[in-house]
């Protein structure tokens, strides 16, 4: 039995052996060959080998800078203009009325004296001097009470858009020249606006409808305070030339209005029914 168990042992170690060794032989990879003892002669080829032709060579394109490296251009500013200064527009103070036109004026009694009202006007406006645009502009209207025999009995501001323009109202109006008695030999009372402006010296009246009556005023027929008898309602009858009211008799002293009156009474009527027709 000694025997057996010890050759058991050895065959074991054997197969052992050869198993590791085999795998020896595959992890490791095998050895190349051994060199030859005589090795062949090396052999130098000096041929020089085809050249091709050269092609020409393109101009190189130049490369643009890189943004990086790129500085800015400083362009000039150009110069600025100087602005004009602007010239405030101006109007002179138009003429005052003539000796001849407050003798008209004196004796022309229809409307309320009108001639003579209107050259009370040009000639406070003539004597407040040049209008120039800005803080001395602006309108002033008064209420003007004038003696029979011309002296000023009182003038009253109503309104006013420029206390300069009031102050130098008053300075011409303190300073007006003596003037004709009324036309009609009472006191004239009436409200006037003075314009003082550098576009507008007033509006020429026309007195060619002067001799016409005026249009009777509206007074509503159903209107009643509740205690006073009731008052009878009638048909209003127009007025008939044949009246005499508006007959040219009664417009003797009127004379023909100046193209410049004309004008501006057409350019009244325009704004004041141009709109309507639009």
């Amino acid at each position: 039995m000694p025997d057996a168990r010890t050759s058991f042992l050895v065959a074991l170690a054997l197969s052992l052996g050869v198993h590791a060794g085999l795998l020896a032989l595959g992890r490791f990879p095998a050895l190349p060959p051994p060199l030859s003892a005589v090795q062949e002669p090396l052999r130098v080829d000096f041929t020089l080998a085809p050249v091709p032709p050269a092609k020409p060579a393109r101009p190189a394109m130049p490369m643009p800078p890189s943004v990086e490296t790129q500085q800015p251009v400083r362009v000039p500013d150009a110069p600025t203009p100087p602005v004009p200064e602007k010239t405030p527009a101006t109007m002179a103070a138009p003429p005052a009325p003539t000796a001849e036109e407050w003798a008209l004026a004196a004796t022309y009694t229809l409307k309320n004296s009108k001639r003579y009202r209107y050259n009370w006007g040009q000639q406070v406006r003539s004597m407040m001097g040049t209008a120039v645009e800005g803080e001395r502009q602006g309108l002033v209207r008064f209420r003007i009470e004038i003696a029979p025999d011309g002296t000023l009995a009182r003038a009253d501001v109503l309104w006013s858009t420029s206390e300069l323009v009031v102050e130098l109202a008053l300075q011409a109006i303190r300073a007006m020249p003596s003037l004709p008695p009324t036309p009609t030999g009472k006191p004239l009372v009436f409200e006037k606006t003075i314009a003082f402006l550098p576009f507008e010296t007033g509006w020429p009246p026309i007195y060619k409808y002067d001799c016409l009556p005026d249009p009777p005023s509206f007074k509503s027929p159903f209107a009643w305070n509740g205690v006073s008898p009731r008052p009878v309602t009638q048909a209003r009858e127009s007025a008939s030339p044949a009246d005499g009211a508006g007959s040219e008799a009664e417009c003797s002293d009127a004379e023909p209005d100046s193209i410049e009156a004309e004008e501006k009474d057409m350019e009244r009527q325009f704004k004041e029914w141009g709109s309507l027709g639009e």
